[in-house]
């Protein structure tokens, strides 16, 4: 039986995970990926100018931050940041746990503050 054609525990996979950042494909979908993805800190500026992403929580609280908006993402939440917007990622805690949606071909292009219009 292939990958996808098994049964995922989610919460399982969420304990399985380790380290200051973790970022798993857990399955495809069409043309999409489906991440688990562990955090401790902070991630950098960024976006992504061919895919939208979705984020879903399972542990803990991630926070995304936009421009000009800040959401805080708890278990069984879901919120997604539409295809060229500037985001960044961080748990609210020492650690978060959430589901990630996009293109399998994601590009992410780092940001700095300098590139931030004030």
């Amino acid at each position: 039986m292939s990958e996808n054609m098994s049964v995922i525990n989610l919460m399982q996979k969420a304990k399985e995970l380790s380290g200051n950042y973790e970022n798993v494909v857990l399955s495809m979908i069409n043309d999409h990926v489906v991440r688990v993805s562990l955090m401790t800190e902070p991630y950098f500026w960024h976006l992504h100018p061919n895919s939208d992403e979705t984020f879903i929580g399972l542990e803990g609280t991630v926070i995304l931050e936009l421009e000009h908006q800040r959401i805080e993402l708890s278990v069984g939440q879901m919120f997604t940041v539409p295809k060229g917007t500037r985001h960044r990622t961080a748990p609210a805690g020492s650690r978060s746990v959430n589901l990630t949606i996009e293109r399998a071909e994601i590009a992410t292009v780092r940001m700095d503050e300098q590139d931030f219009p004030r």
